[in-house]
């Protein structure tokens, strides 16, 4: 990563900044992120791709050797059992750069905070 550059605008900016092999795994983390959660829009936040949908859902990062996914402490202690596996916290997990990405438990997750933040939007209710 560029650690002269201070902010990025975009996703695209921030994927730009890494080798060809660490920019191939970024976009398949994103489009994936992207199937499960289609209403959610692209920012960058904490200097770091973010997806929104009332909310922060999902943020990612690449880092020299793993790939940072924070899906908040809802989304780790949900999933706990298949998370152990890897370095984790109270919000994210760390995923080796030289091991395949866990997919299927990305989209897993994703679609679990999608579900939490569904929830959170207020129902309209008719005037009468």
């Amino acid at each position: 990563m560029d650690k002269t550059k201070s902010t990025f605008q975009s996703i695209d900016e921030y994927i730009k900044t890494f080798p060809k092999e660490v920019q191939s795994i970024l976009q398949e983390l994103r489009k994936v992120i992207q199937e499960e959660a289609p209403e959610a829009s692209e920012k960058i936040s904490y200097q770091i791709p973010t997806f929104y949908l009332n909310g922060n859902l999902v943020h990612f990062a690449a880092y020299k050797n793993h790939i940072g996914f924070y899906p908040g402490a809802s989304g780790i202690a949900k999933f706990k059992k298949e998370i152990d596996k890897y370095k984790n916290a109270k919000g994210s997990v760390q995923f080796p750069i030289d091991q395949p990405l866990p997919f299927g438990l990305v989209r897993k997750i994703v679609k679990f905070r999608v579900g939490e933040y569904k929830k959170k939007v207020p129902k309209k209710t008719k005037k009468k």
